[in-house]
């Protein structure tokens, strides 16, 4: 059984900072490219950023570049959302998920294999 938990979500003023946390666990098991999406009431789901295992290769969102930075920790199998300059319009649920058949830098939700259960990031004006 392979799991993906997020933490570090919660309540924050804008222009203020916080940091995501997603741990694999489980079973052994690789994976080729983990995404961070996000999901705002009454919004379809969102790339926000991802990053390959090997190489280390990143990807942003538009939306986020300059303020979010992506990052592993290989030895704890974990990714990191650095979120700064948060924003109201960043307030959403966000997930963690693995593509895990075959590499691909994926943006679209269907592309997963696994996910996180979400972690609430609340941005207020």
């Amino acid at each position: 059984q392979v799991q993906l938990v997020e933490s570090g979500g919660g309540l924050v003023q804008a222009g203020g900072s916080l940091r995501l946390s997603c741990g694999v666990s489980g079973r052994t098991f690789s994976w080729y490219y983990m995404g961070w999406f996000r999901q705002a009431p009454g919004k379809e789901r969102e790339f926000v950023a991802g990053i390959s295992w090997y190489g280390g290769r990143t990807d942003y969102a538009d939306s986020v570049k300059g303020r979010f930075t992506i990052s592993r920790d290989n030895a704890k199998n974990t990714v990191y959302l650095q979120m700064n300059t948060l924003k109201p319009e960043d307030t959403a649920v966000y997930y963690c998920a693995v593509v895990a058949r075959s590499f691909q830098v994926a943006v679209t939700a269907s592309a997963y294999d696994y996910w996180g259960q979400g972690t609430q990031v609340t941005v207020s004006s």
